[in-house]
């Protein structure tokens, strides 16, 4: 698909972009790094995955025990208040994975103050799913290389393996190439010093924020029990937040409409976006990455609510969205 015409409120606008392989406003992010990458040498190439068996013992491991969580949450037999506390924080990290490590620091969709970038690695580092630099390289890679043996969580290689496979597989010789062309090209996310401080202290911070405060905090405030709180406020709370970035990958790529471009997997779910903050509008999104909205409007979406109220007291600015009709030309 062509995008013919298009503006933005920052009154820059781009003219005919072949959008399949975008990842920000001004397309900048090409520079060189196709340079002598033949895509084609990898399609035709003979390639086993290995498992990680590490990997998949602890994924595994985290859904058998969130089996165990959820039972105990259903019955009844956790506190009332473990319950809402589990939620919230599912809610609030969520926001550091859609508002923070996906629209700011992979898509430079926003600009935010330090404060606000604080805030938001801090409320990724709850959801555990590694350090801010390579979440983001990694999704680069997905949007620069969608449905292509380079794109680490290729659907086409199935639901399963879109949703949850790529991380207990080794990956193809092609995404290990990309990895490592764009990080040649992705210096704005390791000139952030948030980043880097954040991917420097991952391991004391995610052992922090994701296992001990959200569990001490059930036991000191309203007498839980260790052992639910651990089942409850880590494990489950950890698989549940998982779950739902996963199933952008793999629900949003296989089921949906496809109003803005119809040639390729990325859909419109709605349950997804209900799930994800607003994340499931996806044919949108992979169209139009460089969106801060990654939906038109009204469309359900929390995570812009939430960056419409830092936008108005100053904290995030410079936000990109498309401002008028758009003309599309499929060949």
């Amino acid at each position: 698909m062509r995008l013919l015409d298009n503006g933005f409120k920052d009154s820059s606008s781009v003219k005919v972009i072949e959008n399949n392989n975008v990842i920000f406003k001004d397309a900048s992010e090409k520079m060189n790094s196709d340079k002598d990458f033949d895509i084609s040498v990898y399609e035709s190439m003979e390639f086993r995955p290995r498992i990680r068996w590490p990997d998949l013992l602890v994924q595994l491991s985290l859904h058998l025990v969130s089996i165990y969580g959820l039972f105990l949450m259903v019955t009844n037999n956790i506190r009332f208040y473990t319950t809402i506390f589990v939620f919230a924080t599912i809610f609030m990290s969520g926001l550091g994975i859609t508002a923070g490590v996906h629209r700011l620091w992979s898509h430079r969709a926003y600009k935010a103050t330090t404060p606000l970038r604080i805030i938001l690695a801090l409320l990724f580092t709850i959801t555990g799913q590694r350090d801010i630099y390579t979440w983001a390289l990694d999704h680069r890679v997905h949007h620069k290389y969608s449905e292509s043996v380079a794109d680490p969580h290729d659907v086409r290689r199935g639901f399963w393996f879109a949703h949850v496979g790529w991380l207990v597989l080794t990956p193809h010789p092609a995404v290990e190439n990309r990895r490592a062309a764009l990080r040649l090209t992705s210096l704005d996310l390791i000139a952030d010093p948030v980043v880097r401080i954040q991917k420097k202290y991952f391991i004391p911070l995610f052992a922090l924020l994701n296992i001990a405060l959200p569990v001490w905090i059930p036991v000191y405030y309203w007498d839980e029990t260790l052992m639910n709180s651990f089942v409850l406020s880590f494990v489950t709370r950890f698989t549940i937040t998982l779950n739902i970035a996963f199933s952008v990958n793999s629900f949003a790529h296989l089921w949906g409409n496809k109003p803005y471009d119809k040639f390729i997997k990325p859909s419109e779910n709605p349950l997804v976006s209900l799930a994800a903050l607003g994340e499931g509008w996806h044919n949108y999104h992979h169209v139009f990455p460089w969106d801060y909205r990654t939906s038109e409007l009204g469309r359900f979406n929390v995570s812009t609510n939430f960056i419409d109220i830092f936008a108005k007291i100053g904290w995030a600015y410079d936000c990109k969205s498309l401002v008028f009709f758009l003309v599309f030309k499929y060949d």
